[in-house]
C-alpha cells in the first residue's frame, strides 16, 4: 500500500469478462483469500487488511458466516462475489483522485442496500421454492412466485440505473470542477 491506496502494479486491472466470470464461478460466494488471488492474478496488488478497512467503512459487504463441510470444521466468513466488481471499482475510483469519503457519498451510498436487497430476494425465492416443493402446492401459486421473481428482478433493474445515472452525474459534475 502506497500513500493510503492499494498499488497497481502493471496497470492491470479487472475487465467486465473477467469479472463476470468470476460471478458465475463463485454465486456462492467468496473468501478473502480468493478475492486477494484474483486481483494478483491481474496483476493488482491488495492487501487483507485494506478489504477489511473497507468493509468496516461500508464500502464493501460484510461476510456471511458458512459453515465448513466435515466434522467440527468451524465456519467461514464468505463475501457476494460482487465484490470483486465493488472493490476494483473503488480501487479505480481512488486511482483518479476520489477519497473514500466521496467515494462513500457520491458512489455507493446505495449500492450496498442494493446488493442487500438482492441477497433478500433470493433467500426469499428460495425459501418459496423450498416451500412450494415441500407441499406440492398448485401450479397458481408456482405462477405467482414467477410473476414476483420478474417483478423483483425489474425493480433491482430500475434501481440500479438510478443509483448508476446518480454516480455518473457526480462523475460529470467532479470533471467540471
Amino acid at each position: 500500500m502506497v500513500d493510503g491506496r492499494e498499488s497497481d502494479r502493471g496497470g492491470g486491472g479487472l475487465g467486465e469478462d473477467k469479472l463476470a466470470a468470476f460471478e458465475r464461478a463463485h454465486a456462492r460466494g467468496v473468501t478473502v483469500q480468493q478475492i486477494i488471488d484474483v486481483f494478483a492474478a491481474a496483476g493488482v496488488s491488495i492487501t487483507e487488511a485494506t478489504f477489511r478497512k473497507y468493509v468496516q467503512l461500508g464500502l464493501l459487504p460484510r461476510s456471511v458466516r458458512v459453515g465448513r463441510k466435515g466434522k467440527s470444521r468451524g465456519s467461514q466468513g464468505l463475501y457476494p462475489a460482487t465484490v470483486v466488481r465493488r472493490f476494483d471499482a473503488i480501487r479505480r475510483l481512488m486511482g483518479q483522485g476520489y477519497t473514500i469519503d466521496q467515494i462513500q457519498r457520491e458512489f455507493l451510498f446505495v449500492r450496498g442496500e442494493l446488493e442487500e436487497l438482492s441477497r433478500t430476494l433470493e433467500r426469499l425465492y428460495a425459501g418459496l421454492e423450498k416451500a412450494i416443493e415441500e407441499r406440492g402446492t398448485d401450479e397458481l401459486v408456482r405462477k405467482k412466485l414467477g410473476e414476483a421473481r420478474e417483478v423483483g428482478a425489474d425493480l433491482l433493474r430500475r434501481l440500479d440505473e438510478i443509483e448508476q445515472r446518480m454516480s455518473m452525474r457526480a462523475r460529470m459534475q467532479r470533471a467540471h470542477v
